[in-house]
């Protein structure tokens, strides 16, 4: 518990804080996007109606145009913060070309002057120069026009498929999960400005709809000030606006593909120039909604419904309100392994027949999350937003409890968890001359609720298990000392009931930050400061100062830069009071295979983080990002997992650290042609002891280890081809990955001594893809032993003979190589008013037989999808 006095500081600072944003109480785009508005005029000063406006990004594929009014203006809302070309076009005068930068919530005022055609004109066409961005932070900018034509590996998790395909850093992994550059799930996101720094794979959260984005702006370079706690990756989401659509857009779509897998889709936007509404709504149902543990599909039925609206009001020319709208809701089996079968016909305790494990998870999630902006001169925009975030879930047992029993799951479990995340943020955006200013404060508080009910439903587990003097736990069948006299009532197999864990906390986060870019001739400099206050089951602050600096050698159209942040990394919050306080708990001590009696609380930790990149332009048509990152942290954070449960607690290791790089490579359009190439290599080194959390026990006799989402390399190329703008296009994957850490896996100790196989049961030797020369094992005669000059796996990399090291050395998932291919019409019977679509869409078209991870303490067995087809129509209006 913290002092009196830092409690009365802390919420004095809070305080303080509200009332300097409650004193702007009507506080013009909002959150991740400015607004690039303007004056058409010809050479006499008089205004051009009906002259066309376009703007695009050549790299991120962002295209819209705009007509002017009869007064000769036009306006862009809701654009991501990026550079731009303008092009103006009206007839009988010259096309007039420039450049624009949107790097602020603060309106572009952009006045153009046609010229009269055929007078004599200095015309700038798109060159090498429109490839760069004079910017220290590392990023990638993918629009719409691009992922609408990626084929995508998950549909229930499409948000996530979408950066790890798109964006350099990101490693893949089941279920919706990715790891950004070494870390395990330090990502966030930033959707119109909200913070969400929870996780937001399948089997925690639901992810806002995809046909709900715009554009999004991943960073995986050292974080601005206005970003905190996890920031290995921070995903800037702008989503879609029918501010400005004065003629009703939208689409109908449906699709159904193997698995069973059938979506429906609708989404509406339209507005005037004052006003707009955007919604969008969909639902999914698949055989195949998870990851399994088997290549077969076994009871892995799920699906899912999405809701999403957002409007936007301009109340007058200063003041502007925005709401964003969602509500998700998904329900999933949990996919079972041939373990989860084998036991069928046997009998429970009650000699009744057990079936086959039959455990499923529902999950609701709404979000409403609204915002003021108001425009205080031509120089300052104030923004004041709300936001309120709640995921609830819920894990059902099989409804005979005995049916949960597995070779890796002793226990029977149920669990209702909520977790509600609410606050206020604001800031205020002054631009003027070679300064970009942002100050702001976020005040949130997130409130946890976990209820567990469990109980052992293994009849052997409990004579397994030392009492604390290391005598057995049963002698003549009677329970001798703790922890046997602790669990006995609670194991069902002996006429035990259920345990139950009721935990709550309130986590409360306090954050202030100033920060500046400065543009100065062909030098930007990024200059930040962050200060986090954290009071959760343990407290934190820090300071945390944020530096880049960029150089344009404008000659060969080169930035140079280099970068150095500070972060507080915050404990995740999935979970957290059971791993915190469950040491102490007399019943969960030994099920959470914990070291000692005592509550182990998750505290912050923070890390230095250093980078120095370069992006480079090959003349029109290509571009290089590349970025060299070195990250120290204290608290390295990792999760755990109870048996085969849901029940995934945090845990912290002593330090980590994850040197690496990662790159893109960009072709923008070219006559029809474009290309996406993203590659990384990093290495993600932990080190014991284990500081907090409940039980993980890692094989590192040397005290250092490669965490179980370590990769040496992976990267995604992906092409698409349209011959003509309103013909048929064709798009294309490769994934490519050298493969996860895989330390569960056997290994030979040296040349002589057999290997043990014995720790595996059948099905897991048979999902590792083992084999000891001819022989292989089977559900029922599993391998035991296996000299090591025979001993192999055709899934898993196996270091050789007494080669086999936990850091320098590990074994790892094989390497494998997956294909996507989708070829479609927008527009199949060349409407104009209507347009009807088609795409047919492949996953994995070669069949690629192989291992997401395999026993991973985080999430355990799962295969890639194997091949998938969809066909999916669609009605354009």
């Amino acid at each position: 518990m913290i002092t009196s006095f830092y409690q009365w500081r802390f919420v004095a600072i809070a305080v303080i804080s509200l009332f300097l944003i409650t004193a702007f109480s009507f506080a013009q785009s909002a959150g991740n996007s400015g607004s690039i508005n303007g004056t058409v005029e010809d050479p006499t000063g008089a205004v051009v109606p009906n002259a066309t406006v376009e703007i695009r990004n050549p790299v991120s594929g962002y295209d819209r145009s705009a007509t002017t009014d009869a007064s000769g203006k036009f306006s862009f809302p809701n654009i991501p913060y990026n550079p731009y070309h303008l092009t103006a076009t009206a007839a009988g005068f010259a096309s007039h070309v420039q450049d624009v930068d949107v790097r602020s919530s603060v309106p572009v005022n952009v006045p153009i002057n046609l010229t009269v055609e055929g007078s004599s004109t200095v015309v700038t066409v798109e060159s090498g120069s429109d490839l760069v961005e004079n910017d220290s932070t590392f990023h990638t900018d993918v629009d719409k026009n691009l992922f609408d034509k990626l084929p995508l590996e998950s549909q229930s998790s499409s948000v996530s498929s979408l950066v790890t395909l798109a964006t350099p850093g990101i490693t893949a992994d089941s279920n919706g999960l990715f790891h950004g550059l070494g870390d395990h799930a330090e990502n966030s996101f930033s959707v119109d400005g909200q913070p969400i720094t929870d996780q937001q794979s399948k089997v925690f959260s639901n992810q806002i709809p995809l046909d709900s984005i715009q554009s999004m702006e991943v960073i995986a370079g050292a974080p601005p000030a206005e970003y905190g706690e996890k920031t290995s990756v921070v995903i800037n989401v702008t989503t879609r606006s029918g501010q400005g659509l004065t003629k009703p857009q939208g689409a109908v779509t449906a699709s159904y593909g193997s698995f069973g897998t059938s979506t429906v889709g609708f989404n509406l936007g339209y507005g005037g120039e004052k006003w707009g509404n955007f919604i969008s709504a969909s639902a999914l149902n698949s055989g195949r909604f998870l990851d399994p543990p088997e290549f077969t599909v076994i009871h892995d039925k799920g699906n899912e419904e999405n809701l999403f609206d957002r409007v936007d009001y301009q109340l007058s020319t200063a003041d502007s309100v925005h709401v964003n709208l969602g509500f998700t809701r998904s329900w999933f089996q949990n996919p079972n392994s041939f373990d989860n079968v084998l036991h069928i016909g046997q009998a429970d305790p009650s000699n009744h027949p057990l079936g086959p494990t039959d455990q499923r998870s529902q999950i609701k999630t709404f979000n409403i999350a609204p915002s003021w902006t108001r425009l205080l001169n031509n120089n300052s925009v104030f923004t004041l937003g709300a936001f309120v975030r709640r995921d609830h879930y819920n894990y059902y047992p099989s409804p005979n409890l005995f049916d949960d029993l597995s070779p890796i799951q002793q226990e029977t479990v149920a669990q209702v968890r909520t977790l509600t995340n609410t606050g206020l943020r604001s800031d205020l955006s002054y631009v003027k001359g070679v300064h970009n200013v942002k100050v702001g404060a976020t005040y949130q508080q997130t409130l946890l609720n976990e209820n567990d009910r469990l109980g052992v439903v293994d009849n052997g587990f409990l004579p397994s298990l030392n009492d604390a003097n290391g005598n057995p736990c049963f002698v003549n069948n009677a329970a001798l000392g703790s922890p046997c006299t602790a669990l006995l009532p609670f194991d069902l197999t002996r006429g035990g009931g259920l345990f139950t864990f009721n935990g709550h906390t309130d986590v409360k986060q306090l954050a202030l930050y100033l920060q500046d870019q400065i543009s100065k001739g062909n030098w930007s400099f990024n200059l930040g400061v962050r200060g986090d206050f954290y009071n959760g089951l343990t407290t934190h602050r820090e300071g945390e100062p944020r530096l880049g600096i960029a150089y344009n050698i404008k000659p060969s159209n080169t930035v140079l830069r280099i970068s150095y942040a500070r972060v507080l990394e915050t404990p995740f919050n999935e979970n957290l009071i059971v791993s915190s306080i469950g040491c102490s708990n007399a019943v969960l001590n030994p099920l959470l295979a914990c070291s000692a009696p005592n509550s182990t609380p998750l505290a912050p930790g923070w890390r230095n983080e250093f980078h120095a990149g370069i992006q480079q332009a090959f003349g029109k048509y290509l571009v290089f990002s590349g970025e060299y990152i070195w990250k120290y942290t204290h608290n390295g954070f990792d999760f755990s997992i109870l048996g085969n449960t849901p029940i995934f607690f945090p845990v912290a290791w002593d330090r980590s650290k994850i040197p690496g790089y990662a790159g893109r490579v960009s072709v923008p359009n070219f006559h029809g042609f474009s290309a996406l190439m993203v590659f990384s290599s990093v290495a993600a080194r932990f080190f014991t002891p284990q500081l907090s959390g409940a039980g993980a026990v890692p094989s590192a006799p040397s005290g250092v280890f490669r965490i179980d989402h370590d990769e040496k390399f992976n990267q995604t190329t992906h092409v698409q081809y349209q011959p003509w703008k309103h013909g048929p296009w064709f798009g294309f994957n490769w994934r490519y990955d050298s493969g996860l850490v895989a330390g569960k896996v056997p290994f030979a100790t040296d040349t002589t001594t057999p290997v043990d196989l014995t720790v595996l049961t059948g099905d897991q030797q048979l999902q590792a893809g083992l084999f000891c020369g001819s022989q292989h094992p089977t559900l029922f005669a599993p391998l035991t032993t296996c000299a090591p000059q025979l001993y192999g796996s055709t899934l898993v990399q196996i270091p050789a003979p007494g080669k086999q090291d936990p850091d320098r050395n590990p074994q790892r998932i094989a390497a494998r190589h997956l294909f996507d291919v989708s070829i479609g019409h927008d527009n199949v019977f060349h409407g104009d008013k209507y347009q009807v679509s088609f795409q047919l869409t492949a996953i994995n078209l070669a069949n690629e037989y192989a291992l997401y991870n395999f026993l991973s303490t985080f999430s355990g067995t799962h295969y890639v999808t194997p091949r998938a087809l969809t066909a999916q129509i669609g009605f354009h209006f």
